[in-house]
């Protein structure tokens, strides 16, 4: 989001909580939020694409509200009323082709035929898909499928380039000017995640039920939209369902939030991004002190950078009565690596643990025949690979995604070895142990933030060769 995008939000937010009680607060927020996602969609090449996307991320909200909600939901008023809302906004937004200039999408929606034809469309994909999901417990299987195939492809800088020459192909475009930042789709990564988590609930039975406002607000919620936090549905919806009136303590509450949040962001964040480790400087740089200097401004760049936005996100939220989790917790002063990423993007941890790391415990557990020490390293190492690739599917994210699961795994087997043969009784030397385990693991942090930083593996040994002066 751009200053203007937030200034917009705090306000709509504002007025929000002044003026709706209840289930009108719920149905301005997804009427904000559907336009939103709009709104916030960054410009793409392919005509028209900017319209698409975002009308895609809410046709896979209904497909999934669909899917799992109970036979018959959509005929309640509430249900009702969402469905209008956000088939109300699809239209709305593709009326502003007839203004004189695009007002909500940066180019000019399609032609009104064309997305009434793609309703239609939609309104058939979602009766078959809910009339099969009775019969056929695996269509919502078949759904998470999808969500992570296009994940795939939007992360696979190699996939998203030749989706984007068959898009040009199909609307007779050029394609020698296709690039893989051509299908831009803002908040997937979010929107999948928590669309997948509804899913894997509903499968296991611990889905509350959801009206369809207050689902399609949870996915699309406009201030985490575009950078999380990651919530969970029922925590969400609680939130929605409780009476909140906006109190002058709640206000100087979230507008402290948001001033930090912009000042880490646009003040403190920005500044660092002028020093701060990229693939140019990681060629020009030959000293082993400015590499170190500029090293140390990312690792605190994107520490401010993205933490600045979850507290605008969570200041924002709290201005219309939503309480969204943190999601940092001073990463940095942690003592070792696991307390740091309970406390580093602590939603997506916490998402991952639940929905791979936990299952795949559970089923490597039962190879007796595994020794515990593989077990462990096996879970770490997946773990984080997992989170590397979602970042990216590139050799970089990998290898960053290595570096901490192995460096989990050792810190593992060192707290192991440690608490019953070492036994520090000496209070100075506790707070020298642990001073040391922060700079160490800050450090460790820092140098995998090199693979993070950087698009070439041979960058980033060039990096590590000029920080330790080898070569």
């Amino acid at each position: 989001m751009g200053l203007t995008q937030i200034a917009a939000s705090i306000l709509t937010s504002v007025l929000v909580a002044a003026l709706t009680r209840g289930a009108t607060r719920t149905y301005s927020l997804l009427a904000l939020s559907a336009l939103a996602v709009y709104w916030f969609q960054p410009v793409v090449p392919l005509r028209s694409f900017d319209f698409w996307i975002p009308t895609l991320s809410l046709a896979l909200v209904l497909l999934t509200w669909f899917l799992t909600s109970q036979p018959g939901a959509w005929k309640s008023k509430q249900n009702l009323i969402g469905l209008f809302i956000i088939i109300g906004v699809v239209t709305a937004v593709d009326l502003t082709r007839y203004l004189p200039e695009p007002i909500i999408t940066t180019t000019t929606p399609p032609r009104l035929i064309l997305v009434i034809a793609f309703l239609l469309m939609m309104g058939m994909i979602v009766t078959v898909s809910s009339l099969l999901s009775r019969r056929i417990a695996w269509m919502l299987s078949l759904l998470i499928i999808l969500l992570i195939s296009i994940l795939v492809i939007l992360k696979s800088p190699a996939l998203s380039l030749q989706a984007s020459i068959f898009f040009r192909t199909l609307m007779d475009r050029p394609t020698e000017t296709a690039s893989a930042l051509d299908l831009r789709w803002l908040g997937f990564s979010y929107i999948a995640f928590l669309n997948i988590h509804v899913q894997s609930d509903k499968q296991t039975g611990r889905l509350p039920e959801l009206s369809l406002p207050e689902f399609a607000t949870y996915v699309v919620f406009f201030p985490s939209l575009a950078a999380g936090p990651i919530d969970r549905a029922e925590r969400f919806a609680k939130d929605l369902r409780n009476d909140f009136a906006l109190t002058q303590h709640e206000t100087l509450s979230a507008g402290q939030r948001i001033v930090v949040g912009l000042f880490k962001k646009f003040v403190i964040a920005d500044a660092l991004a002028l020093v701060a480790l990229n693939d140019a400087l990681a060629a020009q740089v030959s000293s082993a002190g400015w590499m170190w200097l500029h090293l140390y401004a990312y690792a605190l760049q994107i520490y401010f950078d993205f933490s600045g936005y979850t507290d605008i996100a969570i200041g924002i939220a709290r201005l219309v009565g939503v309480k969204l989790p943190e999601n940092f917790i001073s990463p940095y002063t942690k003592p070792n690596l696991t307390q740091f990423w309970n406390s580093w993007h602590i939603t997506l941890t916490q998402w991952i643990r639940s929905y791979f790391f936990n299952p795949f415990n559970r089923w490597i557990r039962g190879y007796k025949s595994i020794p515990a020490w593989t077990m462990i390293l096996l879970g770490q190492l997946s773990t984080m690979l997992l989170i590397g690739l979602w970042h990216g599917i590139t050799w970089n994210f990998i290898l960053w995604g290595a570096w901490h699961g192995l460096g989990l795994f050792l810190q593992n087997r060192w707290s192991e070895f440690a608490r019953t043969r070492i036994i520090v009784s000496n209070p100075r030397l506790q707070t020298a142990l642990q001073l040391g385990g922060v700079f160490f693991t800050f450090h460790f942090v820092a140098l995998g933030w090199v693979f993070f930083a950087l698009s070439q593996p041979g960058l980033s040994v060039q990096v590590f060769s000029k920080l330790f002066g080898i070569g």
